[in-house]
């Protein structure tokens, strides 16, 4: 894979929302030799289907072969492949920063109303922020928080939804091939 054609792509797949479905893609990945950069898990409005946001560093006809080889497995539902300019993109990150005296903590505070943060928990010593948005926005709030000292620093991974009226929704199974979460009798 040539190095200049490597970019970051964005999958989204409705799943089962069962035990070991996860793994099962995960393996796919793993067995074609790619690193999962992000990943991000959790029901849809129907609690019988997952939806899993993953980002990985490919090619173009890398990352197509692998939508496709996503398709053929059982508990998979849908997979698309997310254009970047058609999709909203952003993710949580907790930040747990270090206050040395209260000229820090004030500023602390006014760094946390510029990227519109939540400060989630005060301490005597700490200040927890929550911040949410696109990778740049960020990374932009926890360059400007490094110099008090970060203590601790959680990712959820991107999460992904297309704008305006497209879907991930596909009809491409075959009808009746899958229950599609519901019971069937």
């Amino acid at each position: 894979m040539e190095e200049t054609n490597v970019k970051r792509y964005t999958i989204a797949a409705l799943v089962d929302n069962e035990a070991g479905v996860l793994s099962q893609i995960s393996r796919l990945f793993s067995r074609k030799g790619y690193n999962i950069e992000t990943l991000a898990v959790g029901c849809t409005e129907d609690p019988c289907v997952s939806r899993i946001t993953i980002e990985i560093l490919t090619d173009e006809p890398r990352v197509q072969l692998l939508c496709n080889q996503l398709r053929k497995l059982i508990p998979v539902y849908s997979v698309k492949l997310l254009d970047a300019a058609n999709s909203i993109r952003r993710e949580l990150v907790l930040l747990k920063v270090r206050v040395p005296n209260h000229a820090a903590r004030n500023e602390i505070i006014q760094i946390s109303n510029v990227f519109r943060a939540s400060i989630i928990d005060i301490a005597s010593e700490t200040i927890t922020l929550s911040v949410i948005g696109n990778e740049s926005k960020t990374a932009a709030c926890e360059e400007m928080l490094r110099e008090f000292g970060i203590l601790e620093l959680v990712r959820t991974g991107i999460v992904a939804i297309e704008r305006g009226t497209n879907t991930i929704n596909e009809d491409t199974k075959v009808k009746g091939e899958f229950n599609y979460g519901k019971n069937v009798l």
